[in-house]
């Protein structure tokens, strides 16, 4: 199945599109940002045209997991930045991370109001044959746990990260690396 990659700012979302979305995106969307990303920028209002539409966005446990775990890391890169010095687990167990967590529980539940849960289908993967490509050294596997989902269940998938080039599946997208 070839990839057919389209850019997002100017697609035309309708109520019949089923999409699913990567945890990059999220991440511009309801994580912290530099002032003016233009990623950001462009998958907010991205997203405001989903919703217009009433497409249909799927999230599944993989990219909610990877969102928190991201944040998280993210707010203790910037805290060990300041200068401290307790390893992540301190980190987490303390008391400068509860503020963070209400942050984090917040934007998982913005996101999940626009969402519709989905399972990653992994019982049903073809396990060999993932592990087999992963063990080349060439791709990531819940990128590809993420492409055998959309291909199982017909979702065009909004991503930012150019590993899904040649992925076998609808992308959208602003990145131009994807796109050439």
């Amino acid at each position: 199945m070839p990839t057919d990659i389209f850019r997002v700012d100017s697609y035309e979302f309708a109520e019949s599109d089923a999409l699913f979305v990567d945890t990059n995106i999220w991440f511009y969307v309801y994580a912290p940002q530099p002032p003016d990303d233009r990623r950001t920028k462009v998958y907010s209002k991205a997203l405001a045209k989903i919703l217009t539409a009433r497409s249909r966005i799927f999230i599944d446990t993989m990219v909610l997991s990877e969102f928190i775990n991201r944040y998280s890391r993210l707010a203790y890169n910037l805290f060990k930045a300041a200068g401290s010095t307790i390893d992540f687990k301190e980190y987490r167990q303390s008391p400068d991370f509860k503020p963070v967590a209400k942050d984090i529980e917040s934007s998982v539940r913005r996101i999940l109001k626009h969402c519709q849960r989905t399972e990653s289908g992994f019982s049903d993967c073809d396990i060999d044959s993932l592990l087999a490509k992963y063990g080349q050294g060439d791709s990531d596997f819940n990128d590809q746990l993420m492409v055998e989902l959309c291909k199982s269940k017909g979702f065009k998938l909004i991503t930012h990260d150019r590993d899904f080039k040649n992925c076998g599946v609808t992308v959208l997208t602003a990145n131009n690396r994807l796109l050439t």
